[in-house]
Formats: structure tokens, sequence, C-alpha cells
């Protein structure tokens, strides 16, 4: 009997703070009467159970598991004093710290708007989420709901303003997006401080590893995949495949020379690629849209002859003759023999970079990427 009795855990008083769990055994509007074990009870009194209205939630029933806050430990004076509000607020405490140790997100709703960013109800806690961690609200956005805020505050020192005349209220900035969920990763928490930092930023950019890393896995080097232009820089497009961006470097949107990437494709705009390389390592993808069309030298007997006079822009001097750009990335050496009918030192006596000439095709060899010009024979044919 005594190691019967030594075995048996020894009745916990309830302390203010725990978060308890217990079995409902009276329940009606004057309050819940909660069955907490070790033959404790706890009242939620009606003050303390706001919450189920807020939340449009029924009102828990005999039997009920339940899980309450203990605002007031049992006393001679009565039962302990339990809350639910402040449950709900322990719990989701509880719950932003595990996600903070474990790295997962979770979705919160837009409830307002600061200076500094926007106000999160996420599992019941409002959090901040500062503007350089927001993805959904641009900051010009942010700008205007903050003006939009300012200038709907009061007169200073109580000083008369005209009464406006009635018109239709219109939509303020910050309404667009209050009541939108987003997806936050926890950043920083401090109870003590009731402070939860959040950042969507983390969270989209957590999701898009993700789904690279798989899209990753899935792509094959050579194939077709078709994808929107989600971004552009100086050195190429971003290209989204699927929630993962590709690469598509400048040199590679088209067979023409291409100054901008902006000249070629424009933000939103479909398109198909190839697929270049795989970088697993690093998680990146890299494309091509040229690649999808004929090479111009592959197809050029289609367009030239040996005879034909083009119109081309020479490129480039050198001391044997000067290049010049017949079509797209098709270019061809007029030879210094072939530029003048008198004897020349350099081709700059006759011709200058960025000059348009017309020209005398005398060669074209596309497997070697080598096209013969003329510009002596072109004007001897007329054509100057």
């Amino acid at each position: 009997m005594e190691e019967l009795l030594d075995s048996i855990e020894p009745m916990k008083p309830l302390v203010r703070g725990d978060v308890v769990e217990g079995v409902v055994m009276r329940s009606d509007p004057e309050g819940i009467l909660v069955n907490v074990g070790h033959k404790a009870e706890g009242i939620i009194p009606p003050g303390e159970m706001r919450s189920l209205s807020r939340e449009g939630a029924e009102m828990p029933a005999v039997g009920d598991d339940i899980v309450a806050y203990v605002i007031r430990g049992e006393s001679a004076e009565g039962a302990a004093i339990l809350s639910l509000d402040k449950a709900i607020g322990e719990q989701g405490w509880m719950t932003l710290q595990k996600a903070k140790e474990s790295g997962e997100n979770l979705t919160g709703r837009i409830v307002g708007f600061n200076r500094g960013g926007c106000i999160v109800d996420v599992v019941s806690i409002q959090g901040f989420v500062p503007m350089s961690q927001l993805m959904s609200v641009s900051r010009n956005e942010l700008r205007r709901i903050r003006e939009a805020s300012e200038s709907r505050a009061p007169a200073e020192d109580g000083q008369d303003t005209e009464a406006p005349e009635a018109t239709e209220p219109a939509e303020s900035p910050e309404e667009r997006y209050i009541g939108n969920e987003i997806e936050v990763k926890v950043l920083e928490l401090n109870r003590s401080r009731n402070r939860a930092i959040l950042s969507e930023r983390q969270a989209v950019q957590g999701q898009r590893d993700a789904r690279k890393a798989k899209l990753i896995g899935e792509l094959i080097i050579g194939e077709r995949r078709h994808g929107t232009v989600s971004g552009i820089s100086s050195f190429g497009a971003f290209v989204d495949l699927g929630g993962a961006d590709g690469l598509v470097h400048i040199s590679e949107l088209s067979w023409t020379p291409v100054r901008s990437p902006e000249d070629v494709v424009k933000v939103g705009q479909e398109v198909d690629v190839q697929v270049l390389s795989i970088d697993a390592v690093n998680n990146r993808i890299a494309l091509s849209i040229k690649r999808l069309q004929p090479e111009p030298w592959e197809t050029i007997h289609e367009r030239l002859q040996v005879g034909d006079i083009v119109d081309a822009t020479v490129t480039k001097l050198a001391d044997f003759g000067a290049f010049a750009r017949v079509e797209g990335s098709v270019e061809g050496l007029i030879h210094i023999s072939e530029l003048a009918p008198r004897m020349i030192q350099h081709p700059r006596e006759v011709v200058r970079e960025g000059d348009e000439v017309r020209l005398k095709v005398l060669r074209i060899e596309p497997e070697r990427r080598r096209l013969g010009l003329s510009l002596v024979q072109a004007e001897q044919e007329g054509y100057y």
C-alpha cells in the first residue's frame, strides 16, 4: 500500500499562468464549469469567453474537452477562475514559438497598417510585418496608405475645418488589402513585450526555393518549356516556369545582337524556352529563347544568293578589311581589295563603323560562318 501511495502523482495546485486541459461539466451563458482533474474545478466567467461570440463558435457542450488559462488558482474562497480568451492567446504564442523553431510558414490575415508596415493576425496573435519584409504590398502602396491615414487625422489645436460636401465614400488604399491572407515566417518573438515580428518575404522565398528544387529535379536539358517573363535585368530576363525562375541570358534572347532585354521581352509576356543547363547545387536554371528558332546561318541560302545586292552596316574595321552586318547575327567580310578600285592602306580611308552601305554577295559559306562581300562591285554595277 505504501508503494502504491508513493506511485500516485501528488495533486499539483493550479497557479496563475498555467494552461490546463479539462472537461466541461456545465455550460450556459452564466459561465462554464470545468473539471481540470484531481477533483479540481474551475469556472470560466462570461467575461473570459468573449472569443466564442467574436469567432462565431458554438458554446462548448457538457463532456467536451477544453483548454483554459488559469487567472486565479483554487482557494478557500472558491474554485479556480479560468479564461478561454487568454488560453487562445497562449496557444497562439506556443504555436508561434514552435513555428519559429521549426522554420515552418504560418497563414495570417492582414488587419491593419502603420507607418512601418502592416499588422497581421496569425493564430489569434497580432504580429508585425515590417515594410522590408512585405511582398504583397509595394512600397508605393504603403506610402499611399500612410498619406491617406495622415490626411484623415483630425485637425490640431481644435481648429475648425470646413465640412466637405456629402459624397460617396471612396475606397481607402488599405481596404484593398485588409482581410487578405498571406504566408509568413516568424522572425522574432518576445512574449513579455507582446512582440511578434513576421516576414512574408522569407516565407515566399522559402516556398519558391522548395518549388525550384522540385522543378530542377524534373527538368531535362534540351527540353522545351512554356513560361512567363517575371523580371528583367541588364544581363537578361527571368522566366517563371511554374513557381521557379530560370535565367535567359541576354546572349540567349535572340540571334540578333540585343542592346537591352526590354527590346525583346516584357514582364508578363508568355514565352517558350529551351533548358540549357541545370545547377542543382546552386538552384540555378539557364534557359534560351533564341535556340528554339533556326540559327540564321542554317537557312541563309533561303534568303541570300551569290550575286545579290544587300544593304548592310559596317560593324568593325581591321587592317585587312571591314566587317558588315547583313542581317541579325550574319556578318560578312569586305576584303580591303573589295573596298575601293584603287590601292588603299586601311579601310578607314573608305568607310567608318556604323556606315550604311550597299554590297554585292561574292561567297556564302554557312558551314564556316563566312560571307564574302564587295563594295567595289556593287558600285560598278550602278547601285550607288
